[in-house]
């Protein structure tokens, strides 16, 4: 999954109310289907999704699954954080450019001097 793929993960509501509720702690799928009013099987849709961008941590437990927001994200994920709103689990300061992104400056020419 490329960057530009990550923003589309994000980008659906119910989505990132998944992730707010992953954010307080692990829950199993039944939990989220419960707090989210939605049918499981759309539910287990959007955690596929999420599990594929590497947003979301899970882990058997039997037949049931329990559910983590990913502690670091993968990646090909880092790169967006920065674009995610700290509402939405978005970091509290603005990322560093990325090793080898250098923000373009602008020269200065005759006429800006006068």
């Amino acid at each position: 999954m490329v960057v530009r793929d990550v923003f589309e993960v994000v980008a659906d509501p119910t989505r990132r109310r998944i992730l707010d509720l992953l954010r307080e702690g692990e829950r199993p799928v039944g939990e989220l289907v419960a707090a989210l009013g939605v049918a499981q099987p759309n539910v287990s849709k959007h955690l596929r999704v999420l599990d594929q961008a590497a947003l979301v941590r899970v882990r058997v437990e039997g037949p049931r699954r329990h559910l983590r927001a990913a502690a670091r994200p993968a990646p090909r994920a880092r790169g967006v954080a920065g674009a995610v709103p700290r509402d939405l689990g978005g970091p509290a300061r603005r990322p560093r450019a990325a090793p080898g992104c250098h923000a373009r400056r602008r020269h200065r020419t005759r006429r800006d001097q006068t």
